[in-house]
């Protein structure tokens, strides 16, 4: 048996790179997964790989920027795979590389709105139902910029800052009715994103540090954040919902220490005062 049998799984951003990875794990593990994305090429490989290795999948070409498209995409998995008990907000967005004075306007916003709107549209669809059943989980996707400042890269961290403090204040709304609301860090993985960090002439000339740590070899395979994935959307730490996994935590030392991160409030998003 699987660790998400007989569940249905939402993957936003499903048609490559770690979305994909996630949605081949879940559907790997027993749950149906449908796989949204703007590109139906890639929608369509991913959904060929989940088939061939026996799991159920269907792929749906969505803008999650869309809010009518995303409810339409919702109620598509609803009748075909079922009630949703899994969304993973994987869809993301870095295109605005340099200093704000130079950016692109844009290019910014169209990072933002991707990387938060996109999930906040996501959550607003699945959340009637889950909210019914009284059961349901959520995933967010964080990143660079969560926690630390990320110049040259200020709309991709700051969406994502705003998308680990929409993690815990939905979590807040929505944990006395049976739903568990989580945000995962992926790591550096070599993407169709970080691609365009390492190859074009913005981000070579603005993101070395990320050049820096490929070349030292500190990626992690997409794979890693697949388990994480897995493993938050299986129940194994509701008891620790509305906080930040990343997929470097040893998740047994974790629940061993799950009341002083309780006590403490770790694993937020929180200013640090002086004392």
């Amino acid at each position: 048996m699987g660790k998400l049998d007989k569940q249905v799984a939402i993957v936003t951003g499903g048609g490559r790179g770690i979305g994909r990875e996630i949605a081949c794990a879940f559907a790997a593990e027993g749950a149906s997964v449908a796989v949204a994305s703007r590109t139906e090429g890639q929608l369509a490989e991913t959904v060929r790989r989940i088939e061939g290795e026996g799991g159920r999948a269907v792929g749906i070409a969505v803008d999650v920027t869309d809010l009518p498209a995303v409810e339409a995409m919702v109620r598509r998995v609803e009748s075909v795979l079922g009630p949703v008990d899994i969304l993973m907000n994987n869809a993301g967005s870095f295109a605005a590389i340099g200093p704000v004075v130079e950016v692109d306007p844009q290019a910014w916003w169209r990072d933002v709105t991707t990387n938060l709107l996109g999930p906040f549209h996501t959550c607003r669809a699945v959340l009637a139902g889950m909210l019914a059943r009284g059961k349901g989980r959520i995933i967010n996707m964080i990143g660079g910029g969560t926690a630390t400042p990320f110049p040259y890269g200020s709309g991709y961290g700051s969406s994502k800052a705003a998308l680990m403090r929409l993690t815990e204040s939905l979590d807040r709304e929505v944990r006395e009715a049976g739903v568990s609301v989580f945000a995962m860090g992926p790591g550096l993985v070599r993407t169709a994103m970080t691609e365009l960090q390492l190859k074009t002439e913005a981000g070579r000339r603005w993101m070395r540090r990320i050049h820096e740590m490929f070349d030292q070899g500190m990626d992690v395979p997409p794979t890693m954040a697949a388990r994480l994935a897995v493993e938050l959307a299986s129940g194994r730490l509701d008891e620790l919902h509305g906080r930040a996994f990343g997929v470097r935590d040893d998740l047994d030392n974790v629940l061993a220490h799950k009341d002083a991160i309780l006590g403490e409030d770790l694993k937020t998003l929180r200013l640090t005062e002086l004392k």
